[in-house]
């Protein structure tokens, strides 16, 4: 199965997302590509995300922003949206999912980091638990 989570920058949210699916799908049985993206990626990670995930054990800062076009689109099963206030895209015919989550980046305040990563976490997990049963 092909997943995309997809926001804005792809710096923040989506980021966050995709590291969490690796971390839990790394022992399962079952094969899934995950992927993230932004409509309007920005140059690096952002330095907060990065630390709020090292904090729970996850190493994200190999990843990187991606463009929608940088990642297979006509072969996705499921894309997720986490964009907030901002426009999401629309991929026809594949399924969707919108998360709608406000952009920790705004703030630069490690705290609505946490917060936004914390619910992405629990997003994550029930995500995956649904598609595992």
């Amino acid at each position: 199965m092909n997943i995309a989570f997809i926001c804005v920058g792809n710096s923040c949210r989506s980021q966050i997302a995709e590291g969490y699916a690796k971390h839990f799908l790394k022992d399962l049985k079952s094969k899934h590509n995950i992927y993230s993206a932004g409509m309007n990626p920005k140059d690096q990670i952002h330095p907060l995300a990065i630390e709020v995930m090292k904090e729970d054990g996850i190493d994200i800062s190999s990843q990187y922003p991606k463009a929608l076009e940088d990642i297979p689109l006509k072969d996705l099963d499921v894309y997720i949206t986490l964009c907030g206030e901002e426009a999401c895209p629309n991929i026809v015919g594949v399924k969707h999912i919108h998360w709608g989550l406000e952009d920790p980046a705004k703030t630069n305040d490690i705290n609505v980091f946490r917060s936004v990563r914390d619910i992405i976490k629990q997003k994550v997990k029930d995500f995956l638990y649904e598609l595992e049963t």
